[in-house]
């Protein structure tokens, strides 16, 4: 029997709500991405708060909120517990992200959802893979290999390969063919009939892209333009996804045209974000990677972007002409959502959003065509206590810590307690006679029960004394009217520890806090959040270009017919969406095409069977092995037989085999073999779809239109009369592949 696969969606399926879907390959567990929203809506996790503790491993495909942003709540309130696997890049970046959008709710509410804690234990254990590094499962997954490959989209950002018994399961959502600034183009396009894809609808509607050059000058025009009339440019982005192609896209244009209008990148982490990017040169693409190579240029040594991580440092900055990528780019809370506000009123100020607004957020509203004239929003901070306020807050926190210490005491008193009463249980050969008075001077004391029954074991005690002790130290605390009294000194940070604290603020090594970020974690002054509702007019000019980075629709269609997977399931994306691409998919793709909805599981295991086979050793010393590119390669004719423990074997024949066809391995391209052609001295061209060979000899690729799916295998022919120029150019064709 083939491999059992079972899929079942968690969320995102006929929508644009986060993704998380449940793969089962033979029973082990895959949860792949576990996506949350903007809104924090713990609604949205129902279905995974049901399998969570089922869970085997936890696969996570880009650094964003929308593949993994509910991964710290689930593994603190959920019952998630699984190993996790992620790109060094998406580990990194998925942290940053996450204490991101932490600090920007803790700033204007009292979240409480997970905290920084949470954060770092839900990465701490995280496995980090790197592009095609197969690991091979233990225990409950034995046989299961998982790899990575490079998907686009976001620097790290993964199509998994999940492979059992030669049958390959992918997962590839949100991938981009273009090749970009600082990313390759996805390898999809290199699986081809795979068991099951699994791949999302999202970009199914979208056509009609223009060329990445047109459309890089087109946002740098609207930029430029509102600059030199005196206005702002707001350009709400995520933490550490696609505006890293941005702030490359704004830098290298600013270098070229010797530009000097001010740009700032602020979020809580933006310097680290910066760092990162720096130190991953390896994982983004070919023209970065040799740019450092050949010269030791970095492209993410910024000169003309300023890194900032307080608002504070934004608002010292002179008024005038300015770019502003701030978090988040929904717009609901943020740096990004109070700057709007501010600017919202000024006519000559532009909001260019790069992304489609989360549903239901600020930012899909002002997406709206026509957008709204008027927007209301809550306007939050953080306040310190003063007053009456901040009296009755210290006294709730001394009625705490005398409640905590009272109960401490009464938890050391009743450790304190004898407790040889449980301990001398009825029929114990050491029990001691009750009813005997106990030797001792302090009779009165005995009797009022200040000692209960003491045990003697082999010694009488002293005449002076109730009963053989262990030394007791009394550790018993000062009081006074406010509770325990404590000694300032174990409290205060030592040189040494501050040393420590330095280096995490400053150096941010394991992936902590930029310093202003840590100084907000660090200051401990009473506060409490403020907010008011405040309808903001919106006169700033609002626009909307795509730089998701993800394939549109019709390139999408035609990576599929490609790959042509043997079953296909669709996941996030509109219901049209969904159900357009469907029916492409069925018509052009392959016969079983899903669409499943919320925790509806589905069967997509192979129709194909599958057998393990041992080779016996005799067999194995017969065979020629011949190399084929990363492979070694081999004819064998054998016959089926069974070993001692029931599993089958292949076996010499028992007669000499008779001779079979030669069998050529490999694949070639035209126009390498013109070029081949023409350097051994023929004369080469390219006429009417077929390479003309000489005076008479034609070669043409023809495709097995039979194949369903986009017709895989391929024939060549080769055309003309038998002379001593076809057996030359047969010749020269054979040794562009391997024979068997």
């Amino acid at each position: 029997m083939g491999t059992s696969v079972q899929v079942t969606p968690l969320c995102g399926v006929y929508n644009e709500n986060p993704l998380s879907y449940l793969v089962s390959v033979d029973s082990f567990n895959f949860l792949i991405d576990c996506g949350w929203n903007d809104h924090f809506d713990a609604s949205l996790l129902e279905p995974l708060s049901r399998v969570a503790s089922t869970v085997d491993a936890v696969l996570l495909s880009h650094p964003d909120t929308l593949h993994l942003g509910a991964l710290p709540y689930a593994m603190k309130q959920l019952g998630l517990s699984a190993p996790v696997f992620a790109t060094e890049p998406v580990f990194r970046l998925g942290l940053l992200t996450m204490y991101d959008h932490y600090l920007s709710r803790k700033q204007v509410s009292e979240f409480d959802l997970f905290t920084l804690d949470d954060i770092d234990s839900a990465f701490q254990n995280m496995t980090r893979l790197t592009y095609s590094q197969n690991y091979y499962m233990s225990g409950k997954g034995e046989g299961i290999v998982i790899a990575p490959h490079a998907a686009g989209h976001l620097l790290g950002g993964t199509v998994w390969k999940i492979t059992k018994d030669g049958e390959d399961v992918i997962y590839a959502v949100d991938f981009n063919h273009r090749k970009e600034r600082h990313l390759n183009g996805t390898v999809l396009e290199s699986f081809v009939r795979p068991a099951v894809l699994i791949t999302d609808s999202f970009n199914a509607l979208l056509s009609n892209q223009p060329p990445r050059r047109q459309k890089d000058q087109q946002f740098l025009d609207v930029i430029v333009k509102t600059l030199r009339a005196d206005g702002k440019v707001l350009l709400p982005v995520d933490t550490a996804g696609r505006v890293l192609e941005i702030l490359l896209i704004l830098e290298q244009y600013w270098e070229q045209s010797n530009l000097t209008y001010p740009i700032f990148f602020l979020t809580y982490v933006s310097s680290s974000t910066i760092d990162y990017a720096k130190s991953f040169l390896e994982w983004m693409s070919d023209s970065i990677a040799k740019s450092f190579e050949h010269t030791r240029d970095n492209a993410f040594l910024l000169k003309h972007v300023t890194l900032l991580v307080n608002k504070a440092e934004l608002e010292k900055v002179p008024d005038g002409p300015k770019i502003v990528l701030s978090s988040m780019g929904s717009l609901e809370v943020g740096f990004s959502h109070d700057i709007f506000v501010e600017w919202a009123a000024d006519s000559k100020n532009l909001v260019l959003f790069t992304e489609r607004g989360q549903f239901a957020t600020l930012a899909r509203m002002l997406q709206a065509d026509p957008p709204p004239k008027a927007v209301k929003v809550t306007m939050s901070k953080r306040v310190p206590l003063v007053g009456e306020e901040l009296a009755a807050y210290e006294e709730e926190q001394n009625r705490k810590r005398k409640e905590e210490a009272l109960k401490a005491a009464l938890i050391k008193e009743e450790e304190s307690k004898p407790t040889l009463d449980a301990e001398l249980g009825a029929g114990d050969p050491m029990d001691v006679d009750t009813t005997k008075k106990q030797p001792s001077s302090n009779a009165a004391s005995l009797q009022s029960g200040a000692f209960r029954d003491v045990l003697i074991d082999g010694f009488v005690p002293p005449p002076n004394c109730a009963g053989p002790m262990f030394p007791f130290y009394d550790k018993s605390s000062e009081w006074d009217d406010f509770g325990e009294v404590i000694d300032p000194d174990e409290y205060t940070i030592k040189d040494e520890d501050m040393d420590q604290l330095s280096t995490l603020v400053d150096g941010d090594l394991n992936g902590k806090l930029d310093e202003a970020s840590a100084s907000l974690l660090l200051d401990t002054t009473p506060s409490k959040v403020v907010s008011s509702e405040q309808t903001v007019y919106v006169k700033c000019s609002l626009l909307y270009m795509d730089f998701e980075g993800r394939s549109d629709g019709s390139s999408i269609k035609k990576i599929l017919g490609h790959v042509s997977p043997l079953k296909l399931v669709l996941v996030h994306g509109s219901a049209e969406a969904t159900e357009h691409l469907k029916q492409h998919c069925l018509k052009s793709v392959c016969q079983h095409v899903y669409a499943p909805q919320i925790e509806e599981s589905i069967d997509v295991t192979s129709d194909l069977c599958a057998y393990k086979v041992q080779l016996s050793e005799k067999l194995m010393s017969n065979v020629l092995f011949k190399k084929l590119g990363d492979y070694e390669i081999a004819w064998v004719d054998a016959e089926v037989g069974k070993t001692n423990n029931g599993t089958l074997s292949l076996l010499p024949l028992s007669a000499s085999a008779p001779p079979h066809k030669t069998v050529l391995v490999g694949d070639i391209k035209m126009a390498d073999f013109k070029q081949f052609l023409a350097s051994k001295g023929f004369q080469v061209e390219f006429a009417g779809g077929a390479l003309r060979c000489g005076d008479y000899v034609t070669l043409r690729k023809v495709g097995d239109s039979s194949q369903k799916g986009g017709g895989n295998i391929q024939y060549i022919i080769l055309e003309g009369p038998l002379s001593e120029e076809y057996y030359k150019i047969r010749d020269h064709l054979y040794s562009q592949f391997y024979a068997l």
